[in-house]
């Protein structure tokens, strides 16, 4: 395999990763955001630094502050945004909002050294966007349904496309260097959890092991995994994945008013990325 595809492929493994987030969340407690945030990246940050130091690695840490402020903030900001999200909305909605990521990243790599924005990716992200505010403001859907979760979710979006994005340019950063970011989100999210949030710890076996399997898997060896896709591999065809996969999941879930008007984001998407979409089709609205 040419380490181009093999980059890529490892890309495909974070969003592999990531198919578990929501589950997971979900299953950790009531844990607030920035307490869930703190937890999970310091035991995917520890994690990461116990494996450089047996391979003798921990100088890929000693990075210039471009590399600690697109990692460690795009982190941090990110996961507080998206855990607050799936708390303020319905998990299902609050997800394939942030799943517009993917387009935001097709319409921002025009900015990349030798990329180029075509009228495709122009005309799919002007229709994903009309259908997003299709989503909140159709004619069955009150501007009273837009919670607070919804807004959370596509800022989200935006911080990742860009945290993404900027990782791309930053070719020169080791992956292992994830490690440091990861402590260094989780001590931001924890000074922020002391400053306005009260502590709660999961109860029973089955909340603490959902918890340690985010720090492990979807906030922890993921973003190792992204971070070598985006830098070295295809990042497109890394964003346009994570939709196929991902998005199909999420629509099964939601309502049968999400399900009919996410079809016209859907549609953009199609005109963008037609390749990452070729099959996927929108699941059809149950019988009743």
């Amino acid at each position: 395999m040419k380490p181009w595809s093999f980059a890529t492929a490892l890309g495909f493994g974070a969003i592999l990763l990531w198919s578990g987030l929501p589950l997971l969340t979900a299953a950790s407690s009531t844990m607030p955001p920035f307490q869930m945030t703190a937890v999970t990246f310091a035991i995917g940050g520890f994690c990461g630094l116990i494996v450089l130091a047996v391979r003798g690695e921990l100088k890929q840490l000693q990075q210039d502050w471009r590399a600690w402020l697109v990692g460690a903030g795009g982190l941090f900001l990110y996961h507080a945004l998206y855990f607050a999200a799936l708390r303020s909305a319905p998990p299902a909605e609050a997800s394939l909002v942030n799943h517009l990521w993917p387009l935001l990243i097709v319409l921002f790599s025009a900015l990349l050294p030798g990329e180029r924005l075509a009228a495709r990716h122009v005309i799919g992200v002007l229709v994903s966007f009309t259908g997003l505010l299709a989503l909140f403001w159709g004619k069955d859907i009150s501007v009273s349904a837009l919670q607070s979760g919804h807004v959370l979710a596509l800022a989200a979006a935006f911080t990742w496309a860009a945290y993404s994005l900027l990782s791309r340019r930053l070719t020169y950063v080791p992956s292992g260097s994830v490690a440091g970011f990861c402590l260094a989100t989780a001590a931001m999210a924890a000074l922020m959890h002391f400053a306005s949030e009260e502590t709660v710890w999961p109860q029973g076996t089955v909340e603490w092991s959902a918890l340690l399997a985010l720090g492990l898997g979807p906030v922890g060896a993921a973003f190792f995994l992204w971070d070598h896709g985006v830098k070295h591999g295809d990042h497109l065809a890394c964003a346009g994945r994570f939709y196929r996969t991902q998005s199909r999941a999420r629509l099964g879930l939601c309502d049968d008013r999400w399900r009919r008007l996410y079809r016209v984001p859907h549609s953009g998407m199609k005109v963008a990325l037609p390749r990452a979409c070729k099959k996927f089709v929108i699941p059809d609205t149950p019988k009743r």
